[in-house]
C-alpha cells in the first residue's frame, strides 16, 4: 500500500461522510484516480460505464424487481401470509412465526429485502400489534426476517456477485437455501420460547388448529406458492436459464394478478413498470460507478497489492474468515449491499485461492454478511422503513432487532466454519467441484 491508496481511500470516505450519493463518490473518486494516479486516460471510464450496463447477466435483476413490485401492489402478499398463518398460527407466538415465514416465501420471489420489508411488514406489524404482541418483538421480527430477501435466492446480491466473480449462478443460489431456513428455524424457536408460557398473560390469544383452514389457506395461495416452484424448478432442472426465469416470473406474476386474483387492472401495470424502471435505473447507475472504480483498482493493481498485505500480517484460513466477517459487518453500517457487493469483491476475490476458500462460499458469506446490515445503525435501511412503518423511535426500533441480529449472526458464524452446510447443495447438483 501506498499514499496514493490511503490518498484516494480518504477520498472516497470524505465523500461519502459529506452525504453524497454512493454513486457520485465512486465517479468521482475514479476520476480523481485516474487524473492523479494513473497516465490512462480518463476516456477509458466511459467506454466502461457503457460496457458494465451492456451486461445481460443485469436482466435478471430488473425482471425479479418487476416481479417483486408486482407482487407488492397485488394480493400474492396476502395470501402467501395466509399459508404461513395457517401453518403455524396455532402455535404460541405463531402470528410471529407466520410474518417470519411469509418473509422466506415473498423472497424466494422478490429477491429484495426493501420489497418484502414494505410488502410483508407493512401488512404484519399492524396484526401483529392489534393481536397483543409487544411493539419490540413486533418491530424487531419485522426489520429481520426480511434479509431472508436477499439470502433465500433468488438474490439480486447474489446476482452481482456472480457476475463479477464468475462462479455459477445457480450454485449460487443453492448456498442460500440452508442459511435462510436455518435463520427461520432459529427465529422461530425463539418466538416459540419467548410465547410459551406469556401468550395468555399477553392477551394474545391462540387459535386452534384447522386442517380445513389449511386445506382453504392452501386454495387461496395456490398460484401464488406455485411462482417459486416455477422459478426453482426450471432453473435447476435446465428447462430454462436464471434470464429466463426472471422473466418468466414477472409475466406470470401479471397474468396471476390481472386475470386470476384481480388485485390490480391495466392502469396499475403502467405504475408497476414505470416505478420498477426507476428503481432498475438507480440501480444500473450503482453498478456503473461501482464498475468504474473497480476498474481504478485493477488499473492501479490495489487488489494484488492488498492481497500480498494480507498474505504477510495472516497466515490462518479461519483468521482471515474472522476479519472478512468483521470487515463486512462494519461496511454494511454504513453502505448498502449492492455498492458493498460491487466495490468489495474484486478486492476481496483474489485473496480467496491463497487460504483455499471456496469463491461460491465467500459469495454466501459476504451476501449474509451484508443482509445483516440492512438492520444495523447508523444506517440501516430496514430500520428506517420499520420505524417509519410503525411510526416509532429509531433507536427503539434498533434496539428491538438486537435478540434477532444474534440469532443471524449465529447462523453467519455456523456458515462460515461449517462450508460444507452450505456447499453440499451446489456440489450434488453438479455447480462446484
Amino acid at each position: 500500500m501506498n499514499l496514493g491508496d490511503f490518498v484516494i481511500f480518504l477520498i472516497l470516505i470524505g465523500f461519502m461522510a459529506a452525504n453524497i450519493p454512493v454513486y457520485i463518490c465512486l465517479y468521482f473518486t475514479s476520476v480523481l484516480g485516474i487524473l492523479l494516479f494513473t497516465s490512462f486516460p480518463v476516456e477509458l471510464l466511459t467506454q466502461t460505464l457503457f460496457r458494465s450496463l451492456d451486461n445481460f447477466a443485469l436482466v435478471v435483476v430488473l425482471f425479479f424487481i418487476l416481479c417483486g413490485n408486482t407482487m407488492s401492489s397485488g394480493d400474492i402478499v396476502n395470501r402467501l401470509i395466509r399459508v404461513a398463518n395457517a401453518l403455524v398460527g396455532w402455535l404460541p407466538g405463531g402470528l410471529g412465526m407466520a410474518g417470519v415465514i411469509g418473509c422466506a416465501l415473498f423472497g424466494a420471489i422478490s429477491g429484495s429485502t426493501v420489497a418484502t420489508v414494505v410488502a410483508i411488514g407493512g401488512v404484519m406489524i399492524p396484526a401483529l400489534l392489534k393481536n397483543g404482541y409487544d411493539e419490540e418483538y413486533t418491530l424487531g421480527i419485522m426489520a429481520t426476517s426480511p434479509n431472508l430477501g436477499v439470502i433465500i435466492p433468488p438474490s439480486i446480491s447474489m446476482i452481482l456477485y456472480s457476475m463479477i466473480s464468475n462462479v455459477s449462478l445457480e450454485g449460487l443460489f443453492l448456498t442460500g437455501f440452508v442459511p435462510g431456513l436455518m435463520i427461520v428455524i432459529f427465529t422461530c424457536l425463539y418466538t416459540f420460547f419467548q410465547f410459551r408460557n406469556k401468550s395468555k398473560s399477553s392477551g394474545i390469544s391462540l387459535k386452534k388448529f384447522s386442517f380445513k383452514e389449511l386445506i382453504a389457506a392452501f386454495k387461496s395461495g395456490f398460484w401464488a406458492l406455485l411462482l417459486p416452484l416455477i422459478i426453482f424448478g426450471g432453473i435447476f432442472s435446465g428447462i430454462f436459464t436464471a434470464n429466463e426465469a426472471a422473466v418468466i416470473a414477472s409475466v406470470y406474476a401479471f397474468f396471476v394478478e390481472l386475470f386470476i386474483h384481480k388485485s390490480i387492472t391495466f392502469k396499475d401495470v403502467k405504475k408497476i413498470t414505470v416505478s420498477s424502471a426507476v428503481t432498475s435505473a438507480t440501480l444500473l447507475i450503482i453498478v456503473s460507478g461501482a464498475t468504474c472504480f473497480g476498474r481504478f483498482l485493477t488499473l492501479e493493481n490495489i487488489p494484488f497489492r492488498l492481497s500480498s498485505l494480507v498474505m504477510n500480517v495472516i497466515q490462518s484460513p479461519l483468521v482471515f474468515l474472522l476479519v472478512i466477517n468483521v470487515i463486512f459487518l462494519i461496511v454494511g453500517m454504513f453502505m448498502d449491499i449492492i455498492s458493498a457487493t460491487l466495490i468489495l469483491g474484486p478486492v476481496f476475490i483474489p485473496m480467496l485461492y491463497n487460504f483455499h476458500i471456496d469463491p461460491m462460499h465467500f459469495g454466501l458469506i459476504m451476501t449474509v454478511n451484508l443482509a445483516i446490515g440492512y438492520c444495523t445503525p447508523p444506517m440501516g435501511v430496514s430500520l428506517f422503513i420499520t420505524s417509519a412503518l410503525a411510526r416509532k423511535d429509531f433507536l427503539f426500533v434498533s434496539r428491538a432487532v438486537m435478540p434477532f441480529l444474534v440469532l443471524q449472526l449465529l447462523v453467519l458464524i455456523i456458515i462460515t466454519y461449517f462450508p460444507e452446510l452450505s456447499l453440499f447443495l451446489p456440489k450434488i447438483l453438479g455447480f462446484t467441484n
